[in-house]
């Protein structure tokens, strides 16, 4: 497609040889209302409320998963959009300034101490001390920031409205809450320590990677090394026929810090149905040619072979869906990224992993000598670098 070529050219950037842990990171320019530029594309983010999906009727669920198809629907196909899902542990000092009760001068701290200690126990009991964030990124290619800040200002509006058919809604990130996301997957036990002022930052000459990259990257096969920690990244090569609603919710129900994404990149419609035409044309004229072949050897009573059948069943359903019911075509990627102290601790919580892609009939596969593109791919930089896109519709789309 030549949509996918100029996507792919622009994604395309000259590889330079990383000789710092600063330049690991792959942000060029930041400004402080949160819009990252990383070569010629720019970025930005927003935190996505949840919702209750998974205790709600099936009624109200048809109702969310319908909201949230239209949503997808409403993507430009001049941008890329990134679902993300960072599974970090509880930082204790934002905990005690957002939920517990302050004391005041009434007689009555008594019973708040009791209350606050009662959250305190439960935040820090078993796996309830992880806490999940989801984050939606645009990234968009413009000659200017002015022309991009434009157009994510049109794009959040639009998410904000069909969010709110599903009762969730946007709350918008600058450059410091973006930042902050990186320093806690990075930096894992130092949560309480960041501290980013944009306007110190360039007063002192300073980097803005120096607050929140590691001391140290050592890039391996199949693992990085960041700092003390061991991360791996995996991407899901193989989908099932049917992929229920609840996979990516128990692939996120590991106790350790891990950060999950969807790539989503919306393909115009008209280069979507000539695709699934042409599939089809090629299906037909296999078909042809190979009844022809058995007119030839007088065997007129053949049946079209399985494979054949089924190729243009698919490609039918397909065409029918993006002409008749509302459906577009998106080339998605999934990729996750996890941590752990040790590499035993690593191994096992991969193994785990693809152990609940395998019961749901996918297959997701360890990015060998790509670790730094996938995680790269994963965390909210608005980057793609994983060539392992997939054709999915809408509906496919919003099962994810």
């Amino acid at each position: 497609m030549r949509f996918l070529k100029k996507i792919m050219s622009q994604d395309k950037e000259r590889f330079t040889v990383p000789r710092s842990a600063q330049q690991m990171i792959p942000i060029d320019r930041i400004w402080p209302d949160g819009i990252f530029q990383i070569g010629s594309k720019f970025s930005k983010s927003w935190k996505i409320t949840d919702i209750n999906y998974a205790v709600a009727s099936e009624e109200n669920q048809v109702d969310m998963f319908m909201g949230y198809s239209a949503l997808l629907n409403s993507l430009d196909a001049s941008a890329s959009a990134k679902i993300t899902i960072c599974n970090r542990r509880l930082n204790i000092a934002d905990f005690r300034s957002s939920i517990l009760i302050p004391d005041k001068q009434d007689g009555l701290n008594r019973f708040r101490k009791e209350y606050n200690d009662m959250l305190l126990a439960k935040a820090v009991s078993s796996n309830n001390n992880m806490v999940k964030d989801k984050y939606i990124t645009i990234t968009v290619s413009r000659k200017t920031v002015e022309d991009s800040r434009v157009f994510f200002s049109r794009v959040g509006s639009e998410l904000q409205h069909h969010l709110a058919r599903i009762s969730s809604s946007l709350i918008e990130l600058d450059a410091a809450e973006r930042l902050r996301i990186l320093h806690d997957y990075f930096r894992v036990g130092e949560e309480v320590f960041y501290q980013f002022n944009y306007r110190d930052t360039m007063r002192r000459g300073h980097s803005f990677k120096d607050y929140v990259c590691p001391d140290s990257f050592e890039v391996n096969k199949d693992h990085i090394v960041i700092g003390n920690r061991y991360s791996r990244s995996i991407f899901l090569r193989e989908y099932g026929t049917y992929i229920k609603d609840d996979m990516i919710t128990e692939m996120s129900e590991l106790a350790q810090n891990l950060v999950l994404s969807i790539d989503i990149l919306p393909v115009p419609t008209d280069e979507a149905v000539k695709l699934v035409q042409n599939k089809l044309l090629g299906v037909e004229t296999n078909i042809t040619n190979w009844q022809r072949k058995q007119n030839e050897n007088s065997n007129f009573s053949a049946v079209v072979p399985f494979q054949h059948e089924q190729a243009r069943n698919e490609a039918k359903e397909f065409l029918d869906d993006l002409t008749s019911r509302d459906q577009r075509m998106f080339m998605v990627t999934v990729t996750l990224t996890h941590s752990a102290e040790t590499k035993e601790q690593l191994d096992n919580d991969t193994e785990s992993l693809l152990s609940v892609a395998r019961t749901r009939f996918c297959q997701f596969g360890v990015l060998n000598w790509q670790q730094r593109e996938g995680m790269n791919t994963s965390l909210p930089y608005g980057l793609n670098s994983i060539y392992a896109k997939r054709t999915m519709t809408t509906e496919s789309t919003a099962v994810l």
